[in-house]
């Protein structure tokens, strides 16, 4: 059995962790540089952990591809899931915010696993 979670813990570590993520010295200015519309985008982050998170399949983009162009490293990684997983600490239960940290650390694995890969293809 997993923890529960609702769409407004959801809502909150979303904010919460995006406002700080805003602020941080090493992945703040990516973000920066590429979110235009901060409600849309936490709207859409919000509907990509309700659908990570409770099956509701409101997200319909494509997280790899958009991380793709990024030129993101191993530390902007390190740094986001810290970050996260202090926010998670901080605002959940104990129980649900280990489930959120750890299908954090999951899909960040696969990002990368991803990533790593399309940068030694061939151009095409």
């Amino acid at each position: 059995m997993h923890a529960p979670i609702t769409e407004a813990q959801i809502d909150l570590l979303v904010e919460t962790f995006y406002a700080r993520v805003r602020q941080d010295e090493e992945i703040g200015p990516i973000f920066q540089a590429v979110v235009q519309d901060w409600p849309h985008h936490l709207a859409t982050l919000k509907d990509f952990w309700s659908s990570v998170l409770l099956a509701t399949g409101r997200y319909k983009g494509d997280p790899m591809m958009r991380h793709l162009a990024l030129g993101l490293d191993p530390q902007h990684f390190t740094r986001w899931l810290t970050l996260f997983a202090q926010t998670a600490r901080e605002i959940l239960p104990e129980a649900t915010a280990s489930l959120v940290i750890a299908k954090s650390q999951r899909i960040a694995q696969n990002l990368q696993n991803v990533l790593a890969f399309e940068s030694k293809r061939p151009a095409r």
